[in-house]
């Protein structure tokens, strides 16, 4: 049995004495490096899938009476678990999700966008558009909407784009100027064209750099920081020259792919 007191000891004594024999020698002490022997960890085996796959059927009275009792519990110590419930649920539980964007509670509101978002819920995007649209709602709230509907189905964002795009919040108008750029339709467009010239800085910008992700039409460098009001208005004139001549023969581009390193 090893007796660990002992080494201690040892390596205790070994200490104290160093400096000594430092002192009376000439020569500093010397040490050497010593490599020990490296195993790789085994290789994991593969590892089965066991995870419950989301629910596909129609929720039964007692799946629908718990998913009413999960809404209060999505703010609190317990909402991720009750956000992982409903991801249980599945899409079926889609329309009682919903309710939750009417509640009080803004938290429970943005959770209710983000377990959307978690469910893959497109049957929520309506709602979702809605809320997006809703100017009473807090600009936290609305911006999230916007984006989980834009990542679930794009299709139905523009008109939540074309209201939030003419919002008195600036806040509000960089979201629908940035979350533009993935939807790709020609019908956002025309909403962007009237934001470069916009007073605030970032959602000039970001809705100059939507425009040239989803036209590619290449212009002269806009400098935002030099300029003055009647440069953003004149640049913002330049597209929409560019869009009347062309808005009838556009299509969007297909998006950039990045290069494979060879």
């Amino acid at each position: 049995m090893i007796n660990y007191a002992s080494i201690a000891a040892v390596i205790l004594a070994s200490l104290v004495e160093a400096p000594t024999l430092h002192a009376l020698s000439d020569q500093p002490v010397r040490t050497w490096p010593i490599q020990i022997p490296y195993e790789a960890p085994p290789a994991n085996p593969d590892v089965p899938d066991v995870s419950i796959p989301p629910n596909k059927n129609p929720l039964s009275p007692e799946e629908l009476k718990r998913a009413e009792a999960l809404l209060p519990l999505l703010e609190g110590k317990q909402e991720f678990w009750a956000m992982g419930e409903f991801v249980h649920l599945g899409e079926p539980a889609v329309p009682v999700l919903v309710r939750a964007l009417a509640m009080p509670s803004p938290r429970i509101r943005y959770n209710a966008i983000e377990t959307l978002l978690m469910m893959k819920g497109v049957a929520g995007v309506p709602a979702l558009v809605s809320t997006a649209k809703e100017p009473g709602e807090i600009p936290r709230v609305r911006e999230h909407a916007l984006r989980v509907a834009v990542r679930l189905d794009s299709t139905k964002a523009p008109e939540a784009i074309e209201v939030m795009a003419k919002d008195p919040n600036p806040s509000v108008r960089k979201a629908a100027a940035f979350e533009a750029r993935y939807v790709r339709q020609k019908a956002v467009i025309p909403v962007l064209i009237p934001m470069v010239s916009d007073d605030e800085r970032f959602v000039a910008l970001s809705a100059l750099q939507s425009l040239w992700i989803l036209t590619r039409h290449e212009t002269e460098f806009h400098d935002w920081d030099t300029s003055t009001k009647q440069d953003r208005a004149a640049w913002s004139s330049e597209w929409t020259e560019w869009w009347d001549a062309n808005k009838e023969i556009f299509e969007i581009p297909e998006p950039k792919r990045p290069k494979r390193s060879s």
